[in-house]
């Protein structure tokens, strides 16, 4: 038996009953005006803990969750965190092959999902031979749809009296497959342990100093990390109260923020931007507001961002796998940066022989955490992948980064292919596969070009067969229908031939220097919809 309680302890239910102890029936979030406490959250989640294991879901099966923001999210998280169950939670906006592969790759027995995205679920059933069961989420009055396979309800399997047979579940199970975009392969599943939820939400509630009188604005999807580990587990941990919204919406912003008395929320570097769009108002500080906590905020606008809002803005790095090792905090901050090492955490920066470079040299970061169980387990199935992040012991980020005379970090550029827009991360290979498979296209390459909120927009280059043509328009029109809406092109480039390295590999990097051409055919000039 282990010597230290921790072990057992550090779960995230297990802070869940640590909180419905010291709190009971305090609210814990609001969704939609309706208030839900913790007593609540921990009740919902043990009837979908006994409804589940009821169907056969026990220690360390996978569920698939496909679903909006809502309380039935969360109660499906606890829910099968009690069982020592693994959640997948997916990408709402995804289909096709990206949808069967994150289900199947992930061994996910069951689905959980609301009938709305039914339409994306249909086509592809029939690619999903280790999917057993499916649970569907719907109105009251909608019948259940035929699926070819058990449909339950979810609000009948969760009827119950809320009595189950507990696992034993420890910090270093795992508790969810998060997928992170592939580079230069498919998606990757990382497989988290417990312990680093709770990890996260401690560093997020020590670097922001959150009190159970702050109030945090969560609009971000639950089926990110940010969302869940972020916001939701820093909430729960400092005993704050959480406003959990369907989606982000600007107009919705400001009246929430001041509804609900919201002192923090968490954003994406595309978030501000728009945020500072409004024209400016007389009381635009005048809100309860006074943390901003994210992440790549354009640095022109910082200062405008502060001053206008009444906020501080603390920054950081992050990935999935690895949370948050370079911080800004409120005792210790540098604007404009991705902040220091925290928390037990060691890093340095390396060329690209992996020796340490000083200050002011760019190089790749790599990192490690001196605590148990913080960092991902692995990538799942992906054993090859596991060992070349892991190279030398350090987790290798694929990012370079450059630390300046004081210590602070500043992210300079990706080392890897991967692209990031309106803050979801798309693998160029998957954006690359839907339109290689075009009857009339040859070749064709992926990259990100800037855009004005510090993100990436999407160009694809191509080059389409001989005897073929093909508009834009019509390309687009085969392209969304195969990809979620946020990995849809805004920039279309179809050229004669893509430039070639000597061994005959497509030079991204050239056609990311020439960025938007005359010949570039934008979507949103054009008044081309994409739809969602």
């Amino acid at each position: 038996m282990p010597t230290d309680d921790r072990v057992f302890r550090r779960t995230i239910h297990g802070a869940l009953k640590d909180k419905v102890k010291q709190y009971g029936d305090r609210t814990f979030f609001f969704f939609k005006d309706q208030a839900y406490t913790y007593e609540d959250l921990d009740r919902e989640s043990d009837r979908v803990a006994a409804g589940f294991q009821a169907l056969g879901i026990g220690r360390g099966d996978k569920v698939a969750i496909f679903m909006g923001n809502r309380p039935e999210f969360l109660f499906l998280w606890f829910g099968l965190s009690k069982l020592g169950a693994v959640e997948v939670p997916i990408n709402s906006a995804h289909r096709g092959d990206l949808l069967t592969y994150m289900v199947d790759t992930s061994d996910s027995r069951l689905l959980v999902l609301e009938s709305r995205f039914m339409d994306r679920l249909g086509p592809v059933l029939g690619d999903l031979p280790k999917l057993e069961k499916l649970v569907v989420l719907g109105e009251e009055s909608e019948s259940l749809p035929e699926a070819g396979l058990p449909v339950r309800d979810f609000r009948e399997i969760t009827e119950n009296g809320g009595a189950f047979e507990p696992g034993e579940v420890t910090w270093s199970d795992p508790f969810v497959i998060m997928f992170t975009s592939g580079t230069t392969g498919p998606s990757k599943g990382s497989l988290m342990p417990q312990n680093y939820a709770l990890f996260m939400g401690e560093v997020c509630m020590e670097t922001c100093e959150y009190t159970e009188k702050d109030v945090l604005y969560n609009t971000l999807p639950l089926f990110h990390g940010n969302a869940q580990l972020l916001s939701t587990m820093p909430a729960l941990m400092s005993g704050a109260r959480m406003v959990l919204a369907e989606r982000f919406s600007a107009s919705r912003f400001w009246p929430d923020v001041r509804k609900y008395g919201c002192t923090e929320f968490n954003y994406i570097g595309g978030i501000l931007p728009i945020l500072l769009k409004a024209d400016p108002r007389p009381d635009d500080a005048d809100n309860p507001l006074r943390v901003l906590f994210g992440g790549g905020c354009p640095p022109h606008l910082f200062d405008e961002v502060e001053k206008r809002f009444g906020v501080t803005l603390l920054e950081g790095y992050g990935m999935s796998e690895i949370g948050l090792p370079l911080l800004n905090t409120l005792k210790e901050r540098k604007p404009g940066t991705c902040g220091k090492p925290v928390y037990g955490c060691q890093v340095k920066l390396v060329d690209d022989y992996g020796l340490e470079v000083g200050p002011g040299v760019p190089g790749e970061l790599l990192l490690r955490n001196r605590e148990p169980y913080t960092m991902l387990l692995e990538y799942y199935k992906m054993p090859a992948k596991t060992v070349e992040a892991w190279r030398d012991l350090w987790y290798n980020t694929g990012d370079y980064l450059v630390m300046d005379e004081d210590g602070y970090f500043n992210f300079v550029d990706r080392k890897k292919d991967a692209l990031r827009r309106r803050g979801e991360n798309i693998s160029s290979q998957e954006v690359e596969k839907v339109f290689a498979g075009h009857p009339a296209v040859l070749e064709c390459a992926a990259v990100g070009v800037k855009s004005d909120m510090s993100e990436d927009e999407v160009m694809i280059c191509l080059s389409l067969k001989p005897g073929e043509s093909l508009t834009p328009e019509l390309l687009l029109d085969y392209a969304q229908e195969r990809m979620a809406y946020f990995m849809v092109p805004r920039y279309v480039r179809i050229m004669g031939d893509l430039p070639k390295t000597p061994t005959e590999k497509v030079q991204k990097a050239a056609l990311r220097e020439a960025g938007v051409t005359p010949d570039t055919w934008d979507r949103e000039a054009a008044g081309y919809q994409v739809k969602r």
